[in-house]
């Protein structure tokens, strides 16, 4: 870089030296914080009036790219990236594009391990800054803890939002929010799309569920803001999503177009207070949701490319003026009114800042750069997302020092102190909703084999193994003999009969659940257990609904998540070595009848 990009870089980042993360100022004079943002963004203005109009574009998208090297990735990704994005490396995508972000996933092979995560982010600032007036790059994730992470062990993983609903303590999760934000931000990764501000009202939600908080929108909206405050300490952007609310609907965006029914008083009262306490908290950025809301735009649209609710509701009723970042623009739930070249266009008409991960690079790069050629779009109007774009950066320090090192991630990525809080977290998490003739804690001298069955689901970034074989492992730490034996989330009769004859030999038996219909067969594995005599304890692994299809079971916990912190909290639970003090942050309705609650928010047993 040359010596001038760099001094003008350093007053940059010394102008935002005096701005907290998220563009907070640090000052506590009003006239002192007046005069450091104008500073600031006379800085910021000068390096938006020295960009050429493809680089402005390129400010705007946040691309995917396949591979763990900036420079050298295998030759699979190489070929990926070809096939998708027609580039062969990151370094290759930067300086085509000049792209202002790049969003890292475990598919993609970005995220290995914490080393490699912090090399590749690496590369990509060198690749980036190396470019004529080029910028660093603010990379991003989603890293919800629970079912949702991209970066897998050996970082710490903190139980997912509705674990952290379930207890209750907006402390708990501030403490993960700020554990979680320093090891991402260890790894150069400055920007979590976390956390979810949904209100899950609706069980039937396929999409949300557990990464929800909950359904009383007063307690998610103090652990949303909880969490903002806890990542946002740690220097990393924390992202609410998905406004404006996709807690109530029994569509998945990523395959279908969402409609969601609620009057704008409803959505007042249901789906807002999260957005306007992450508002008020100091968000740094807000995630679109590819949902319609006709109470709130009756013209049929996302809310990702409606300017009524992005511009009328998020900006001027609100008063937000961070950043706005979109769903993935690939995801089916912005693609089924218009075409892919279309959409980034009208998303920045609507208010957006940040176009997230477009199925076609070029065909979305181009069309925002031709829009703007062609006067529907202005560059005026690239310029105020810019800007927004640009404050974030210097306010986490980027424009400063973009780079991490090796120790760095070794003395703050899965270290000591940072598990055992996870640990203690997620066992205040652990509900304990049924327990009749006081079956739990489980006793080494009454129920010493025990044999763990149950669903096997695909294992999320926070697990060593299938959920059985950690619930085993961790009663055999605890003392006890037990057995692993997968029955997989539909149970075949083969599967059954295996394991009514090894429950045979057991003392007990731990059954994992993972989202139980009327019509699963893990109900008749459940039912040919308790009909064996042998003491059967349930543990929903996933969504806490499945205690109203299993009512003849004597114990029932809740873990919300099968990721290994969560799972081995439970057992020392299930055990006795720690107290249930979770409770449920949401209704759970009875199996016959829906409209009546079984157990209420708030429901849960202790010993």
């Amino acid at each position: 870089m040359h010596t001038s990009r760099r001094t003008l870089l350093a007053a940059t980042a010394g102008a935002a030296a005096a701005v907290a993360v998220g563009g907070t100022p640090a000052s506590a004079d009003q006239d002192d914080r007046l005069q450091d943002h104008r500073l600031r963004d006379h800085r910021l203005r000068d390096l938006i009036s020295r960009m050429t109009l493809e680089e402005k574009v390129g400010q705007l998208f946040v691309m995917r790219v396949y591979g763990h090297s900036a420079t050298a990735p295998d030759q699979a990704d190489i070929d990926a990236n070809l096939a998708e994005i027609g580039v062969r490396t990151a370094a290759e995508l930067i300086a085509k594009y000049r792209v202002g972000g790049i969003i890292y996933f475990g598919w993609a092979h970005n995220t290995r391990e914490p080393h490699q995560i912090a090399d590749l982010s690496n590369g990509i600032q060198r690749a980036s800054l190396a470019q004529p007036r080029g910028l660093p790059v603010l990379i991003s994730t989603d890293q919800e803890h629970g079912i949702v992470a991209r970066v897998g062990t050996p970082a710490t993983l903190f139980p997912g939002a509705m674990a952290l609903g379930a207890g209750g303590s907006r402390t708990d999760a501030r403490t993960a929010g700020r554990i979680g934000g320093a090891e991402l931000r260890a790894m150069g990764i400055r920007q979590d799309y976390a956390p979810v501000a949904d209100v899950n009202v609706n069980p039937a939600n396929p999409v949300i569920g557990v990464r929800s908080f909950g359904a009383d929108p007063q307690a998610v909206a103090g652990l949303v803001a909880a969490q903002v405050k806890g990542y946002q300490s740690a220097g990393v952007a924390a992202t609410a999503k998905h406004f404006p609310g996709h807690g109530d609907t029994e569509t998945d965006s990523h395959y279908g177009f969402p409609v969601i029914e609620h009057t704008e008083a409803q959505w007042d009262e249901l789906d807002a207070p999260p957005f306007r306490a992450a508002v008020a908290a100091g968000i740094d950025s807000i995630m679109t949701a590819h949902i319609m809301v006709p109470a709130l735009d009756p013209a049929g649209d996302p809310a990702t490319l409606s300017h009524p609710i992005l511009t009328g509701i998020l900006r001027e009723r609100l008063g937000y003026d961070g950043v706005v970042v979109t769903d993935s623009l690939g995801m089916e739930g912005v693609r089924t009114k218009y075409g892919d070249d279309r959409v980034p266009v009208l998303a920045l008409k609507a208010g957006v800042d940040q176009l997230l991960n477009p199925p076609k690079p070029d065909l979305a790069w181009n069309a925002v750069l031709q829009a703007v050629r062609g006067g529907e779009l202005t560059e005026a109007r690239l310029d105020e997302s810019i800007l927004r774009v640009l404050r974030l950066k210097a306010g986490l320090g980027l424009l400063k020092d973009p780079y991490v090192t090796r120790r760095g991630v070794d003395r703050t990525v899965g270290v000591p102190a940072h598990l055992k809080a996870a640990d203690r977290i997620a066992e205040r998490t652990t509900t304990l909703l049924v327990n009749s003739g006081r079956l739990l804690p489980l006793s080494r001298r009454t129920h010493k084999k025990v044999l763990v069955v149950g669903a096997d689901p695909a294992s999320p970034s926070g697990t060593t193994g299938p959920p059985t074989t950690v619930l085993a492992d961790a009663l055999n730490e605890l003392g006890f003999t037990a057995t692993a034996l997968s029955t997989g989330t539909a149970p075949s009769a083969s599967a059954i009969a295996k394991a009514v004859a090894a429950a045979q030999d057991a003392d007990a038996v731990l059954v994992g659940t993972y989202n139980v219909t009327a019509a699963s067969t893990q109900r008749t594995l459940v039912d040919q257990l308790l009909a064996t005599g042998r003491p059967v304890v349930a543990l929903a692994i996933r969504n806490p609904y499945d205690v109203a299809q299993l009512p003849a079971v004597s114990a029932y916990l809740a873990a919300y998540s099968w990721t290994d912190v969560e799972l081995r909290a439970a057992v020392r639970v299930l055990a006795g070595r720690a107290d249930p003090t979770g409770k449920l942050p949401v209704p759970v309705q009875r199996a016959d009848d829906p409209a009546q609650v079984l157990y209420s928010v708030g429901h849960g047993l202790t010993y």
